[in-house]
This record gives structure tokens, sequence and C-alpha cells, in this order.
């Protein structure tokens, strides 16, 4: 499941971005992948990966109207295909990386999941979540992890301002 090279702090304990590591670019072209998966399918083009030793253990693309299911967010598909490949729904040391800010629920799954770190491309004005979490200072979660933001963001946003664009025109054919 190898599909690259070997891989800001809110929950908390820092409230600050943490920098971008030089492997972060490459996973992040995983994740577009998957995200360019979703939006051929006409699924809002988002996509996920789960890294762990260097190792992608899990991927997924966005796909809630294909699947009937409002949870079936990139990020969640991910999560759910990576704790299925280590048998154990704690994926401690794992990052994920996304091509969009994740949303309060997605969030919550990474919480659960216990991941390392999370890496995400494009920030996500209406429901991004990473900014709430560390401004509620909610200090009394168990589990803690980094956050990386806006790798790769000029390509993450183009994918989703272009397929709403054609969306658009779809609707509008004026």
């Amino acid at each position: 499941m190898d599909d690259g090279p070997s891989g800001p702090s809110f929950f908390l304990a820092r409230a600050r971005l943490r920098p971008v590591r030089s492997d972060d670019h490459a996973w992040m072209g995983a994740a577009l992948r998957q995200a360019r998966a979703a939006g051929r399918k006409g699924e809002v083009p988002i996509g996920a990966i789960v890294v762990v030793s260097g190792r992608v253990i899990g991927r997924g693309a966005n796909r809630p109207v294909g699947a009937c299911d409002p949870t079936a967010h990139a990020e969640v598909t991910a999560l759910r295909r990576a704790a299925r490949t280590s048998r154990n729904y704690r994926l401690g040391g794992a990052t994920l990386y996304v091509t969009l800010e994740p949303c309060l629920m997605c969030l919550g799954a990474m919480v659960h999941a216990r991941i390392h770190r999370l890496v995400y491309g494009a920030r996500d004005p209406k429901i991004g979540a990473t900014r709430l979490l560390r401004q509620a200072r909610a200090a009394r979660l168990n589990h803690r992890f980094d956050v990386t933001g806006e790798v790769r963001a000029g390509e993450c946003a183009s994918l989703l301002r272009e397929f709403f664009r054609k969306k658009r025109r779809v609707r509008n054919p004026s």
C-alpha cells in the first residue's frame, strides 16, 4: 500500500501550527490523488491517507453521496481502512494527510483513533474546525496531536474551486 516517501498543535498543548516536514509534500500528493478520484465520481474532491512508519495503511476519498452516508468523509474512510489494516482502532504513530481542513466530526474521529499528527492542505473557512478547537482550549481532552496546515494548499484549493465552478456551470448553463 506504499504511496510515497516515509513519513499546528491544537488540542491544547500548543496553539500554533507546526512546521511542514520535507515528506509532507509528497504524502499530500497521495491525498490529492484520492481527491481527484472522488471528483471523477461526482463527489466533492477531498482525499485522505493514513501513514505509519513510511507506509500508507489507509486511503479515503470523499463519498457521502455515493454511499448515502453523511459520515463517509475522506478522513473517516481512511481511518476506518487504517484501523482494519492495523487490526486496531487506535492508530498511535499515524499521520493523517487530508486535502481540506477537517470538520469537527472528523477531528473527533482522529482523537478517538489517537493519531499522532494531522497534515491538511487547504483551509476550510466555513466548517474547518482546527481553529475552533485551538480557541476552545478544550483542556479536558485526553489526547493531543500536532497539526500542520496549508501543505500544497494552492493545489488543494484549486481542485475544489474547479469542481464547484463546473457544478455551477451545469446548474446555470448561461
